[in-house]
């Protein structure tokens, strides 16, 4: 079990929302309605998720095989 006061691993809202409210000047609402891949995005922040590079042809095929549409 861990301290009551220890660190918790996850996003730290209250840094977040300081970073979008307070320095880019977004309102609650907009903040709030942002997705954490836009809100990295519109703050500069480079989670990896476009490391793989553009999609390829046969890619977006495969995953059109395994997904498709009903």
């Amino acid at each position: 079990m861990s301290a009551p006061n220890a660190p918790r691993p996850g996003l730290d809202w209250g840094g977040l929302m300081r970073a979008g409210i307070v320095g880019r000047g977004l309102k609650p609402a907009e903040f709030w309605d942002l997705t954490p891949a836009e809100l990295a995005l519109m703050l500069g922040i480079d989670t990896g998720a476009h490391a793989g590079g553009a999609m390829s042809r046969a890619r977006l095929d495969a995953l059109m095989a395994r997904f498709p549409d009903a």
